[in-house]
């Protein structure tokens, strides 16, 4: 009867302690969003170094097999992505300047284009001038005014800005650094740490599924976004655009924002065609150019490439885009998609919905019988 008695207190005392974690780690989760978004000058950089090192994990191995020290291919990495990033920068920002600076003078251009859409709209004139007007009086007029010189590099933009950008790309930059340079030996230390064969077998295959999919899906993605950014800049170039690698760059670069990327490149497009050409129709095609090309990606090339191994929920990547946009803006909306790529794998690796249990290799929400209802029942198993 006594034991019985133990039995019961026992298991109400799990249950009271599952409770707790329970009630703490909704509270933690209701939490977490207002301390990112709180935070965001140390938690957006950090991440972003995560995911980016993350992404250059595979070439960081490749270059350890052969026999390239961690601390010089960690290095190697770095100054690529750095390369990659300047010529980014060089492409997009500087006719970017040069555009908005003379936006101010082609308000007319653009309303003149447009006066044979809105004769019968007569908000949406009032609306489209509010706009150009907002968009002119702010980072436009103030470029114009001012008169400041386009950053020519990545190095350029990082002395004129902020010294909290600064010190935020720095650390950005250093944390990839460390992270790829100690890559193997933490992945080593973090599988040694495991009590037990099976656990440690689970962390290493957790940790190559994360590596994996998320550098799979970033490059192969990277890669489809250039081509698509080198097609609509060469049918830019052909129809007599202005600045048609700085078009197809913006094109390559918001198409990593899932959704809403590809219809602001389409507005944006369609504004540029506006300021350069007199006729509408004509003025419309390079927006028209990059839906169709876009249609095309989506649908068909991407799909395909992908495959089904790295198919995401559109549902997901769509909370997941909210999500993270509110957090951290347009950064948070380019790191979506590999967050939940991230999240995804660990938490499918880590089983439902104990993920305490695989992380401390102990259950949280389980409620553990008794050593001697253990050894009543191995007993009655011997018996039968």
């Amino acid at each position: 009867m006594l034991p019985d008695g133990r039995d019961e207190i026992d298991r109400r005392r799990d249950r009271l302690l599952a409770s707790l974690a329970l009630i703490a780690g909704v509270g933690l989760f209701m939490a977490l969003p207002f301390a990112l978004q709180a935070g965001a000058e140390f938690f957006l950089p950090l991440t972003g170094a995560i995911v980016i090192a993350i992404a250059l994990v595979p070439f960081l191995e490749w270059q350890e097999k052969h026999h390239v020290p961690s601390s010089l291919a960690a290095l190697v990495a770095v100054v690529l992505f750095l390369l990659v990033a300047n010529t980014a920068l060089v492409l997009i920002i500087v006719p970017a300047a040069d555009w908005f600076r003379v936006l101010p003078s082609r308000i007319g251009q653009i309303q003149s284009n447009l006066a044979p859409l809105i004769d019968y709209y007569s908000q949406a004139q009032k609306f489209i001038d509010q706009t150009i007007e907002m968009v002119a009086s702010g980072p436009a007029a103030a470029a114009q005014g001012a008169a400041v010189e386009a950053p020519h590099s990545l190095l350029q933009l990082v002395a004129t800005s902020a010294p909290s950008a600064i010190v935020q790309m720095f650390f950005m930059m250093l944390a990839i650094y460390f992270f790829l340079a100690g890559w193997t030996k933490l992945r080593r230390r973090t599988i040694n740490s495991r009590g037990s064969f099976d656990g440690a077998l689970v962390v290493a295959r957790v940790i190559q599924n994360v590596v994996d999919a998320t550098s799979a899906y970033v490059l192969t993605i990277a890669a489809i976004n250039l081509s698509l950014g080198c097609a609509v800049a060469l049918v830019l170039f052909l129809i007599g655009m202005p600045s048609p690698l700085m078009w197809g760059g913006i094109v390559a670069l918001l198409n990593f924002v899932p959704y809403l990327g590809p219809i602001f490149a389409a507005v944006l497009l369609g504004l540029g065609g506006l300021m350069v050409y007199n006729d509408i129709w004509l003025a419309l095609l390079p927006a028209a150019v990059q839906i169709g090309f876009h249609m095309v990606e989506a649908n068909a090339v991407t799909p395909a490439i992908l495959g089904r191994r790295l198919t995401v929920n559109p549902l997901l990547i769509l909370v997941s885009l909210s999500f993270w946009g509110w957090v951290w803006g347009t950064p948070g909306a380019l790191l979506a998609v590999p967050l939940l790529i991230i999240i995804q794998t660990v938490v499918a690796a880590a089983g439902t919905p104990d993920i305490a249990g695989f992380l401390f290799e102990q259950g949280t929400l389980t409620v553990n019988q008794h050593p001697k209802n253990n050894a009543r029942s191995h007993e009655d198993e011997e018996g039968g």
